[in-house]
């Protein structure tokens, strides 16, 4: 007689099943019998990830497990399982926040350098207290550094080695170090908003800005216009400012002429933004101390009006100053609606400007607080200002006009009728003397009528050691000549004839006669820019001539807006 077979379920009441196995994924435990009837070959067979054996482990017939006993253990395989996965998911997070802790670092919303605690005369310092204390009540981010905000009530407080009169050292930041930072934005898909200042057009329009932005979409936008002298035609500046772009063959959508001060030409940048941006995050680029804090502030507040993200913005916005390097490292700022932010980004510094050479103190005297008036010198000042030499001439050959401390022109030759006209800031005071006498009237009077330099940096003043020699070749006394613009100071405009003069005399249009011989002298390294005059003033518009354009040109020309 053939054994009988017994399984667990022989010793449970009929009202007990044990559920069927099912393939879930889970920790699974079967309980088997001894002996396995034959056709349960034929049954589907699971293969779970853990099965124990009633003979081999937990006995058979009286010794089997209970149902009891088989859940609790069930439940203890489970609870570890999960356990484990909880842990390795736990792992997996720490392993991908790890490395971009730094990257949270809470930076200063003035000047976006990362909060310090150690360096009392670096960037990004706060006072131990207030930090602990903004820490404790996840304030970090409304923050204002004490360099910004020495910097909010007019000190000047330079954050850039090597710039502003200072050597470097550990607590500043050097200008390579901000253009560094400024890299990635050739990898990325953005849009850049790229500033000029009108005043220093040449040297604020980063030549090589092609290295920054790479192939992305720039909208140009020229600030300050509102310093223009009175009477200007802003058609013929927004014409001459496009054919000076186009000549750069960069990836130019439109140019605005705007002033951040009185808000003219923002509303056209704004739109252009919200029309061209496409998702991507704007970038607000340009040189140190162009005025792109004052320009977002500027936007923030015409933003505002129909923004509510731009109306909390404006509540912790960019400190704006007169020292270049104001900015020291990326600001996000968000300011739509829909999405997207605004970069403020820190200014490039450029070596060839005279903000580089000149003492953090004399850098307001840089900066034009009005609308600049043109200061002309023709035959007419000299004899008024000479007129107890016993020398005679009849030009402004053989005197040197000084602008300040940082510019010397020598006149050498002119024509009797030839004006030049200076337009820069007024702190920076004009003084024309002699050139046998220039030499001694500069050892003399350096930093006192010839300022900036001033103060204690006279001592350390290395003088104007570099000279150009000019050859400017004209064959139109009806208009200027062309433009000398010092960067980061003005421009000079050489008129063969005074614009006030209307009938000049028909002996100086000889062509041998029509070369104007100026030597300039400015500070090591700073840059003189040949340029065709820009039209301004009321008779900007009466000489300046429009180019004729072809259809192509018409097609790919960018259009301005003002």
């Amino acid at each position: 007689m053939t054994p009988k077979t017994l399984s667990l379920t022989s010793f449970l009441p009929h009202h007990f099943k044990i559920p069927k196995p099912y393939n879930s994924g889970r920790a699974i435990i079967i309980c088997k019998s001894v002996n396995s009837q034959p056709q349960q070959q034929n049954q589907p067979e699971f293969q779970p990830q853990l099965s124990v054996s009633a003979s081999e482990s937990q006995g058979s017939g009286p010794a089997a497990p209970t149902r009891g006993d088989i859940f609790l253990e069930r439940q203890q395989l489970l609870k570890a399982a999960s356990s484990l996965v909880i842990e390795k998911k736990k792992k997996k997070k720490k392993e991908k926040t790890s490395g971009s802790l730094k990257a949270a670092t809470y930076c200063c919303y003035g000047c976006g350098a990362p909060l310090q605690i150690s360096e009392t005369d670096g960037p990004g310092y706060v006072d131990p207290e207030t930090y602990e204390l903004k820490k404790k009540h996840r304030q970090l981010r409304t923050i204002l550094c004490g360099r910004c905000r020495l910097l909010s009530h007019g000190h000047m407080v330079t954050a850039v080695g090597g710039n502003g009169g200072y050597a470097g050292g550990k607590q500043f930041v050097t200008a390579e170090e901000l253009r560094e930072k400024l890299r990635h934005l050739r990898h990325e898909k953005a849009l850049i908003v790229k500033l000029v200042d009108i005043v220093d057009f040449n040297g604020s329009f980063l030549a090589h800005v092609r290295d920054l932005a790479g192939a992305n979409p720039i909208i140009l936008v020229i600030t300050k216009v509102d310093l223009l002298p009175k009477g200007t035609d802003f058609n013929c500046v927004g014409d001459w400012v496009v054919e000076a772009t186009m000549k750069k063959k960069l990836n130019v959508l439109s140019v605005h002429l705007t002033s951040s001060k009185s808000l003219v030409g923002i509303t056209g940048v704004m739109s252009e933004i919200q029309k061209e941006k496409k998702g991507r995050d704007v970038y607000i680029l340009g040189a140190a101390n162009v005025g792109k804090s004052a320009f977002i502030n500027a936007l923030l507040k015409m933003l505002s009006d129909k923004d509510p993200v731009a109306a909390m913005a404006r509540k912790y916005k960019p400190i704006q100053s007169a020292v270049p390097g104001t900015t020291v490292g990326p600001i996000q700022i968000n300011a739509f609606l829909g999405g997207g932010k605004v970069y403020d980004t820190p200014g490039v510094h450029l070596h060839h400007r005279q903000a580089a050479v000149v003492h953090s103190q004399d850098l307001p005297a840089l900066a034009p607080r009005s609308r600049l008036r043109g200061q002309s010198f023709t035959k007419e000042v000299v004899l008024d200002q000479w007129v107890s030499e016993k020398t005679e001439f009849n030009s402004l050959a053989g005197f040197s006009i000084f602008w300040g401390g940082l510019v010397r022109v020598d006149v050498l030759k002119v024509l009797p009728e030839t004006c030049l006209t200076f337009y820069g800031p007024k702190a920076v005071k004009l003084h024309i003397v002699p050139t046998n006498k220039a030499d001694e009237f500069y050892k003399k009077e350096l930093g006192g009528l010839l300022t900036p330099p001033s103060g204690e940096q006279v001592e350390d003043w290395t003088g104007l050691e570099t000279a150009r020699q000019l050859q400017i070749r004209f064959d139109n006394t009806q208009r200027p000549a062309c433009d000398l613009a010092i960067s980061g100071l003005g421009w000079i405009t050489v008129e063969p004839v005074s614009q006030t003069l209307k009938e000049p005399d028909s002996n100086i249009v000889q062509e041998e006669a029509m070369v104007i011989s100026l030597d300039v002298h400015v500070p090591k390294a700073v840059e003189i820019f040949v340029r065709p005059p820009l039209p301004v003033g009321k008779f900007g518009g009466e000489w300046y001539q429009y180019r004729d354009l072809t259809e192509k040109e018409e097609e790919t020309r960018p259009k301005w807006y003002f």
